[in-house]
Formats: structure tokens, sequence, C-alpha cells
């Protein structure tokens, strides 16, 4: 089996897989364009610990963590083995790189299973997660993906799970994908460029460096997975963009694939 990509997946919000008016076939879509992998190991902005902690259920349970939403959603459940050896493989690596890490039995969070859902409908994937460090920093979060790049090789697909532009307060929930505030796209705008230019130091240094970067993330959690994502790219990745548009105002749905040229 060749290298496999890394993955950065906007996961919108909980409703995605039944809101239509939401991009739920382009996740699909996504899903079946990617190479199958062995496992998945995942990285949601949802799970924060102050180190590094990989899942090792062996059928995780399916998260509900999320408050006020349609009861179907409550109902929904992804049935998808664990994939606890990875789990405990990537503590290992990390620990190997002085990156202490841990593990325990935990479930998928919505930032896990909801894009999953949509993208290996069959739930015939196993998945571990793998938590974030909110208190850390971007660096951090590069490092963690490079310790894990090698799991590539060997038909882990390593995916981050957050949103390029995440802040609540902006949103608007009766807003149209035309009324998108225009500093989302100067923000997504410099961010891909960076991307596709490798510029790692600049990205590393978006709070500094990127236009409405505050705005757009008041908070880190949404953004670090695509910094785990980026460290186990290749050096000489190629990116994919896939973008479905910004909604409700202030949330651009962008997914980010970085494959091997």
């Amino acid at each position: 089996m060749s290298r496999l990509p890394t993955v950065f997946i906007s996961h919108g919000a909980p409703t995605l897989p039944i809101d239509p008016s939401m991009p739920s076939a382009e996740f699909a879509s996504l899903g079946q364009a990617l190479p199958r992998p062995r496992a998945i190991l995942m990285l949601s902005a949802h799970w924060g610990t102050a180190q590094p902690v990989a899942s090792t259920a062996e059928r995780p349970e399916t998260i509900h963590d999320f408050y006020g939403f349609p009861r179907a959603l409550y109902e929904i459940r992804y049935p998808a083995p664990g994939a606890p050896d990875l789990a405990k493989r990537a503590a290992a690596l990390l620990d190997a790189q002085g990156i202490p890490a841990a593990t325990t039995d935990h479930g998928l969070d919505h930032g896990a299973w909801v894009p999953m859902l949509l993208m290996f409908p069959d739930a015939d994937v196993p998945v571990a997660q793998l938590s974030i460090q909110p208190h850390l920093d971007a660096a951090h979060h590069f490092r963690i993906g490079r310790a894990l790049r090698n799991l590539r090789d060997d038909g882990v697909m390593i995916v981050g799970s957050g949103q390029i532009t995440h802040n609540l307060r902006m949103a608007d929930f009766s807003a149209r994908p035309e009324d998108a505030d225009p500093r989302v796209a100067e923000f997504t705008g410099w961010f891909e460029s960076r991307m596709a230019e490798r510029d790692i130091d600049a990205l590393i240094d978006y709070r500094a460096r990127a236009p409405h970067a505050a705005l757009m993330h008041p908070t880190d959690e949404h953004l670090l997975p695509v910094f785990s994502a980026l460290g186990a790219a290749s050096d000489d990745y190629r990116l994919g963009i896939q973008s479905l548009g910004t909604f409700q105002r202030a949330l651009a749905m962008t997914n980010y694939v970085f494959t091997d040229d």
C-alpha cells in the first residue's frame, strides 16, 4: 500500500448529517475519492486533555456532546470498530519523541463521528481518536503530526477535524452562503496560500501573521488539528482543497488533503 494522505476536515455543526442545507453529499464524495485506509487516527477539536491521550476502545461509543438539537441527531450511532493497537502505537511514537502520551478507553465525539458517518458510512474502517491540547500551541501539534508521520506507510490515514474558521459569536444562523463576512475569505485565502507554499513557519505563527486571526479563532482548538495533519504530511506534499462555501456567515466549510507528489 502506498503512503496515505493526511486530511483536515471542517466538520461544521453536529446537524451536518441531517440538515439538507448543509453539504453532506460533498463529504461523501470526499470519502469516495480518498484511498481506503486500513485504519484512521483522528484528532478532533472536541477532545482536549493536558497531554496526548489515545483511545484504545475496542468499540468506541458514539458521544453526543451537544445540547438542544433535534432528537433524530441523538439517535444516530456510528458503530465503527476501534483500533486499540494503533492507539498504543501512536502513544509509543509520541513518547519516543519526548511527547508524553497515555491511553484510555474513550468514545468518538461529534467532531470525529459526524464526518466519518458521511465519508465512511459503512462504519467498517477502524478508528482511534487522539486528543489535542487546547492550552498548547500550533508548534506542539505540528510536532505530534511529525512523530506520527510514518504510520501513513502502514495504511493509516491521519485526519484532523476542526474548522478553518470558528467564531460562533459572529455566526448568523439565518444567513445565506452569499452573506459570508468578507474577512472569512481573507483569512482562509492567507492560510491556503501559506499551505500551498508549504510555509510552515508562517502557518505556525498564524496568530501574528494571518489577517483577522483573533477574530476567526478567538480560541485555537478548532484550528489545532490542521497542524497535526500538516506535521504528518510529507515535506513536499501537494495541497488539495475542497471548498464547500461559508455557512452561518462565519463558518468556512473547507476540507484539505495533503498528498505525496
